[in-house]
């Protein structure tokens, strides 16, 4: 049966994903304030947060909220993480990659998640226990037994660049021992290809939890393992993480933890 919440979710991304595709020709229109370097918010990100935040409270009034662009709403044992729009930078572009992701805590612990292409009308979802789907059919991650032939996807530290350097040497290392890696600028969307098996990995430094929240979930409920860069269960918080299989994850720990200052190790 499948969760509750999840039914709710896949609507209010549904709805999230039309508007985006309603603006995504008259881009030149929409208003767009840097929040940081490199970070950038327009109407279309506000409005297709308020969209999803009005379709979840009507269902849950009582449930608390953390939203990329209004923060902290509310509290209790259930709280909604949400990204209206993941790959804003490509979105304002025209770049055709972007996502909605969406995901359900009780507790602190990932109940059910979406991630929407709606590009290509493609729904990520999953619920503790139950699995992952793709547009309602099951997903598995990837079975490659090593990074070797591997696709890994990443993407750099473009907010706080603090770690450059780290993750250059990193790019290098990985790029030695692969078959290529991939950026293509939805964090969310790029958890969701490995728990759909189009790519083998995943890692990247310093995201926001809205941003990996939905995505973990759908990996390890397609078979995969998510952790943060020292291999523990903090990835949430730290915003640093690692995705796979369990043999390609294990690899890459292997081959990123040489690198890892103290700060990365925390």
């Amino acid at each position: 049966m499948q969760h509750p919440s999840l039914n709710i979710a896949i609507r209010a991304a549904r709805s999230a994903g039309k508007l985006l595709l309603r603006y995504m020709d008259r881009v030149d229109s929409l208003k767009v304030e840097s929040k940081s370097r490199n970070d950038f918010v327009s109407d279309i990100d506000r409005g297709a947060e308020a969209l999803i935040i009005q379709e979840l409270r009507a269902r849950f009034p009582d449930h608390a909220i953390l939203a990329e662009e209004s923060g902290a709403q509310g509290r209790g044992d259930f709280q909604w993480v949400i990204d209206p729009l993941d790959g804003t930078t490509n979105y304002l572009h025209g770049f055709p990659q972007f996502s909605v992701s969406i995901a359900l805590k009780h507790k602190g612990q990932l109940e059910c998640g979406v991630v929407y292409d709606p590009l290509r009308e493609e729904m990520y979802s999953a619920a503790r226990g139950q699995g992952a789907q793709l547009n309602d059919r099951k997903i598995r991650v990837a079975n490659r037994p090593s990074l070797e032939g591997a696709l890994i996807g990443t993407g750099f530290p473009f907010r706080d660049q603090r770690h450059i350097d780290v993750y250059l040497r990193m790019f290098k290392d990985m790029t030695l021992a692969t078959a290529g890696l991939r950026r293509p600028g939805s964090a969310a969307l790029d958890l969701a290809y490995v728990a759909a098996g189009r790519t083998d990995g995943f890692w990247e430094i310093g995201l926001a939890e809205w941003d990996c929240a939905a995505g973990a979930l759908l990996v390890a409920e397609a078979g995969g393992t998510v952790t943060d860069l020292a291999g523990g269960k903090s990835f949430l918080e730290t915003g640093n993480l690692i995705a796979g299989n369990l043999k390609v994850h294990r690899a890459m720990l292997d081959l990123l933890t040489p690198h890892l200052t103290e700060q990365l190790k925390a």
